[in-house]
């Protein structure tokens, strides 16, 4: 499905399957309807008729979606994105043939990725928008291959932990449960841990790669999306041994939520909730785990558009669409729950991306540097208290000296 690789060749190439309507397999259980399907990157997902529906009507405004981008393409040239503005479309696109008036003039780039990027059009307009494509032009043409050449055979802890999350990658998938899909993931995955020695690798970083391999057209531009979320678009040391970016990220969030959303926020204070039991898997995987693909796909088309504030619009969002709900929870494991199930069938990312932008209110770059700011010094003791204190005890665990 995904393609092969010539003998000799590094790069990897391979294709989705090509998109289309659900052609679900239902079956009956106790008078439910139950559907399986596989989505447009090959992941079985199940659901019920109604997800069924709405994914058909996702379908249908990805497909119109797709019209005008493509008729930008047409009129405006390959690579229009790179403008800093579409000022309005022109008569050529046709927006009233398409009947998408809403989209008439002043159409900004934002405005079209938040409507989502056709799939198709994904890897290339991601390998522009994110800087990955500049990152590469600093680098000598044959950059990657040496790499994976010069790291082959050579046996790290960073490796030895890759090798051992292989096989716990996304399981089930038709491609990574394969030793070429694997392989490439851990090509991928293994050159990066050389490149940046400070970060080497870090769990939930094979969840991230292995959705970048699925989008992108090549394992080398997976290699460098890669390159570039954690250089550019995160935060730093997201991903480093203690941590100490995605702690300041959760306490970050801690606060975002007591101010966006005081009533949930007070509820599971008083629960004494810790909302890190949820967020810090959506941040260090940046929700691959926890929405479906497609709907990570959007969030994502925004995230290297727009950077790191958008996970925390996400984040907000997530708890914003289930207040109610969870305003009745009086147990941590209902709040954990009721996200986790929220979060699985989250099929419509209109719906996620509406609260998150239009519900949630803004947040500048500039604000959230500032809450980081603040938060990097209490993190910082916080992680160095706890490191005396593993200290301490291997310490006592050392046996005696021997006596003479």
């Amino acid at each position: 499905m995904f393609g092969t690789q010539a003998r000799g060749e590094v790069s990897h190439e391979f294709q989705p399957p090509l998109m289309q309507y659900w052609r679900p397999n239902i079956y009956t259980r106790r008078a439910n309807i139950i559907v399986k399907f596989q989505d447009l990157y090959g992941f079985t997902v199940e659901g019920n008729v109604d997800d069924v529906n709405v994914l058909n009507e996702v379908r249908e405004k990805v497909r119109q979606q797709g019209r005008v981008w493509w008729a930008l393409e047409a009129n405006k040239g390959a690579n229009w994105y790179l403008q800093p503005q579409i000022s309005s479309l022109s008569e050529g696109i046709g927006v009233a043939a398409l009947k998408l008036s809403a989209l008439a003039n002043s159409i900004t780039l934002k405005k079209l990725i938040r409507k989502g990027i056709p799939p198709v059009l994904r890897p290339k307009v991601w390998f522009s928008v994110s800087g990955a494509a500049k990152k590469r032009s600093t680098v000598p043409e044959s950059y990657y291959n040496d790499l994976i050449k010069a790291v082959e055979g050579k046996v790290t802890p960073a490796t030895k932990q890759i090798d051992h999350d292989l096989p716990r990658t996304f399981p089930g998938h038709p491609w990574f449960d394969t030793q070429e899909g694997r392989a490439a993931l851990r090509r991928v995955l293994v050159g990066y841990s050389f490149r940046d020695c400070h970060v080497g690798y870090c769990q939930g970083l094979n969840y991230v790669a292995a959705l970048l391999l699925l989008v992108m057209k090549t394992e080398e531009d997976a290699f460098w999306m890669l390159a570039v979320l954690l250089e550019n678009v995160l935060v730093n040391d997201c991903y480093t041994d203690n941590l100490s970016g995605c702690h300041v990220e959760q306490r970050v969030f801690k606060d975002l939520l007591a101010k966006k959303c005081p009533r949930i926020a007070a509820h599971l204070e008083a629960m004494e909730f810790d909302v890190s039991l949820v967020a810090t898997e959506w941040f260090l995987c940046l929700f691959s785990k926890s929405l479906p693909s497609e709907t990570t796909m959007r969030v994502w088309d925004v995230l290297f558009y727009d950077g790191a504030k958008v996970l925390f619009h996400v984040a907000l969002a997530i708890f914003k669409m289930n207040e109610e709900e969870l305003l009745m929870t009086s147990q941590i494991g209902d709040v954990i729950n009721i996200l986790q199930r929220s979060t699985h069938h989250l099929y419509d990312p209109d719906d996620l991306l509406t609260v998150a932008f239009d519900k949630i209110g803004s947040m500048t770059a500039t604000t959230i540097t500032k809450q980081r700011k603040k938060q990097e010094p209490a993190v910082m003791a916080e992680l160095d208290q706890r490191l005396r204190r593993l200290n301490s005890l291997k310490m006592d665990d050392k046996p005696d000296s021997p006596r003479e």
